[in-house]
């Protein structure tokens, strides 16, 4: 059996008995998380989410990216989002590359490199300041008074809020 024969059913049980609202693609608490697609972070485990509240966004590293900026404006433009919830984590991935290390091996690997960024880093609290940053100065998103980044432990579980320079 395959990993996606497995999830299938894993979704025929559950079918008609997950919580939630699914009467509408607006978020019933109005915000969005982004996040990093690590495996580790179980992001309605972690907010106790529930199916129609939130808007859940992850890529790797969870850093914002031009299509994260697009995913965004529409959450907030067309469904209605206000705030937006950043979190990144410990160990992760992306601090554990670098930007032409990557690129090398992909370019050596097929013969051609990549014209978009990796968003490698070394330290995950200055990644979060970049990404709230890009949030708030972008353009393309009218509400960026409620934007907020966290460092999730995962190892403890914690999370730890980060502060762009000049807040509290």
């Amino acid at each position: 059996m395959t990993a996606i024969d497995e999830l299938l059913e894993r979704n025929a049980a559950l079918v008609d008995r997950t919580r939630g609202d699914r009467s509408s693609a607006s978020p019933s608490l109005h915000i969005a998380v982004l996040t990093c697609m690590d495996a580790r972070i179980r992001v309605f485990e972690l907010f106790g989410l529930q199916q129609g509240e939130a808007h859940v966004l992850r890529n790797a590293g969870g850093v914002v990216t031009d299509d994260v900026i697009r995913s965004l404006a529409l959450s907030q433009r067309k469904l209605g989002t206000r705030e937006i919830l950043l979190v990144q984590h410990t160990s992760c991935g992306l601090s554990m590359t670098t930007e032409d290390e990557f690129k090398d091996e992909l370019e050596s690997d097929t013969g051609l490199r990549p014209t978009w960024a990796v968003e490698a880093f070394k330290e995950v609290k200055d990644s979060v300041r970049t990404s709230l940053a890009r949030l708030r100065h972008s353009v393309f998103l009218p509400y960026t008074d409620n934007v907020r980044g966290f460092v999730y432990d995962v190892h403890n579980g914690a999370l730890h809020e980060v502060l762009s320079p000049g807040q509290g």
